[in-house]
C-alpha cells in the first residue's frame, strides 16, 4: 500500500474555488481503488514549532499502486475540473510514503 500526505496551500480568498474542486476530485478517489484516510484544516494554534505557515489542508489518502495514483491524477472528470485548482492552489508539498 502506498501512502500520499498533501500540505495545501492556497491562494488568498480562493477557498470556494478549491471547495469546487475537491467536491468533484476526491469522490474519484475511491473509484481509482485509492481511500481518503484523512483530510484536515489545521488551525494556526495547532502548530508548535516553525516558521512555515500553516496549510489551509492536509490530505492523507492511501493506493494500492502506483498505477492506481496515476490513474486517479488522469480522471477525465478530475482534468475537467483543473482549472478550479490552478485558480484555487498556491502550492501542493506531495509527501510518498510506505507503511514500515
Amino acid at each position: 500500500m502506498l501512502y500520499f500526505t498533501q500540505l495545501i496551500y492556497l491562494k488568498p480568498g480562493k477557498e470556494a474555488a478549491f471547495d469546487a474542486f475537491e467536491a468533484v476530485a476526491l469522490p474519484l478517489i475511491a473509484r481509482h481503488n485509492g481511500q481518503l484516510l484523512m483530510r484536515v484544516r489545521p488551525a494556526p494554534s495547532a502548530f508548535i514549532e516553525g516558521e512555515a505557515p500553516p496549510p489551509y489542508e492536509i490530505h492523507l489518502v492511501s493506493f494500492p499502486t502506483e498505477q492506481d495514483f496515476e490513474a486517479f491524477g488522469k480522471d477525465p472528470e478530475r482534468a475537467a475540473a483543473l482549472h478550479l485548482k490552478d485558480e484555487s492552489v498556491e502550492r501542493i508539498v506531495l509527501i510518498r510514503g510506505v507503511a514500515l
